[in-house]
């Protein structure tokens, strides 16, 4: 049996992972003629310590499986919907966001938490600015000599002379893109060895299709029997959130080794799409039709907060370092998000096999 004081030693960090270790250990010392070091060379424990803001969210929990499933000893901390799964940690109080950083002491922190809804920044935009401005530089501030990745937006510039490089200058249109350059803004005056990693939209395993703006189009792509609009105004790079938290690990992992790679850098999808084009491509990756989609090629006043006609973003400072990550194709992305919410599951023998 092993003693009790190597059971509370370990058990906060995961015994199952490091158990077979402690074994070794115990045996090593307390049975003559094993040699533990020549044991050690072939034992791989996650020792690296990733801590992920908004690991409830829908990039969050893509980074946070990613970083688990590669080595890698993942903390998650969410808000409302943090609990059981996830630490419960409200970024906007600095005794919580020290506490966990303190006891969790992680090699990386991705920052995803975000209040993400450009409209909801409109109207809620004290609190918005709380999360994306003021929470962000608490982390960057508590996380001193941590290297902390902090998840930007390309509604950092205007779309108006796309594509846009790390370097360009950045215009945002609306109070959720001043409110993202601002924490970027923050975090690199707190936290000079952070970097900031900027992506458009995103789409990926949701737990509700509204839970993205790409998948939101589902239900007028299921309609089917009703014809209904679908804006075919403004280009758009959707991103698979699995390709986004690759890229973030990859970061991670090279910074562990190059102090250099810090400051800005950019990550998208590659096929243009307005939306009206996503919502027919969704409906072609699940052999439904699309007649009904009409596409509207006039934005209607009031609409909400006004998003940039094209803010392609640049992405070669992640490919010259090695760092960029080929996205998988959209139809197959989108068609692993979507298809359990299927209305008729007989769906899937026609589109899977």
């Amino acid at each position: 049996m092993l003693p009790e004081k190597i059971i509370c030693l370990f058990f906060p960090y995961k015994l199952v992972v490091v158990l077979d270790r402690v074994v070794w250990l115990y045996l090593w010392e307390t049975m003559p003629g094993y040699e533990y070091g020549d044991y050690e060379e072939n034992v791989d424990i996650p020792y690296r310590r990733v801590l992920v803001t908004g690991a409830t969210g829908l990039l969050g929990r893509a980074v946070y499986k990613e970083f688990q499933n590669n080595a890698w000893h993942a903390l998650g901390c969410g808000y409302r919907r943090a609990q059981p799964r996830f630490l419960r940690c409200n970024l906007t109080d600095e005794d919580a966001v020290r506490a966990v950083i303190q006891d969790f002491q992680p090699h990386v922190i991705v920052h995803c938490a975000a209040e993400r809804r450009p409209d909801v920044v409109e109207h809620h935009t004290e609190a918005a600015l709380n999360l994306n401005v003021h929470a962000s530089g608490t982390l960057a501030k508590e996380a001193a000599g941590i290297f902390l990745i902090y998840i930007s937006t390309d509604y950092v510039f205007d779309g108006r002379n796309p594509p846009y490089g790390e370097n360009d200058a950045p215009n945002p249109l609306n109070v959720y893109g001043k409110s993202k350059l601002e924490g970027e803004r923050e975090v690199l005056r707190h936290s000079p060895g952070a970097a900031v990693l900027r992506v458009p939209i995103l789409y990926g395993e949701v737990e509700r299709v509204d839970e993205s703006a790409v998948t939101v189009l589902w239900d007028k792509v299921q309609e089917g029997a009703e014809s209904c609009s679908v804006e075919h105004c403004q280009q758009r790079f959707p991103t698979y959130v699995n390709d986004v938290a690759r890229v973030c690990r990859q970061m991670a992992e090279r910074r562990l080794q190059d102090p250099s790679i810090q400051g800005i850098f950019h990550y998208s999808g590659k096929e243009q799409m307005t939306k009206y084009e996503m919502a027919c491509a969704i409906a072609d990756a699940f052999n439904l039709p699309s007649s009904h989609l009409i596409p509207m090629t006039e934005q209607p006043a009031g609409t909400g907060a006004q998003r940039p006609q094209n803010a392609q973003l640049e992405c070669s400072r992640l490919e010259l370092l090695g760092l960029g990550v080929e996205p998988i194709p959209f139809k197959t992305a989108v068609r692993d998000s979507l298809w359990p919410f299927l209305y008729d599951k007989r769906w899937r023998q026609t589109v899977f096999h």
